[in-house]
């Protein structure tokens, strides 16, 4: 016997099971009794929350913590200037970042 027909043939059977099992399902519920649900609800008093304002000066606080940042973290308070440092894992560091006209006419024209 050829599998696509073997298929076939099952395919066939699992799908009359099935149709016989969910009639079954369905009559088995239309005719089991009915129970009412009934819900009670209580109601629940919840209190409001309440605002109450804050015992220190929260502008001057954020202010405070504004002004110790700001005093340090500046750029004045740095010693050395910034001079990021490029390196290359494969060939080891670059150059100084200097190329010429000729070396990027070369790159263009290699393409």
């Amino acid at each position: 016997m050829k599998t696509d027909i073997l298929k076939k043939l099952i395919k066939e059977a699992v799908r009359e099971v099935i149709q016989e099992e969910l009639k079954d399902i369905l009559l088995e519920a239309i005719r089991s009794p009915k129970t009412v649900v009934k819900e009670s609800i209580q109601a629940i008093d919840t209190p409001k929350p309440t605002f109450t304002p804050p015992t220190m000066n929260t502008r001057q606080a954020y202010m405070d913590i504004m002004n110790e940042t700001a005093l340090s973290f500046t750029s004045r308070d740095t010693q050395v200037p910034f001079k990021p440092q490029v390196s290359d894992p494969v060939n080891g560091t670059l150059g100084t970042g200097e190329v010429g006209m000729d070396q990027i006419m070369n790159l263009l024209n290699n393409k």
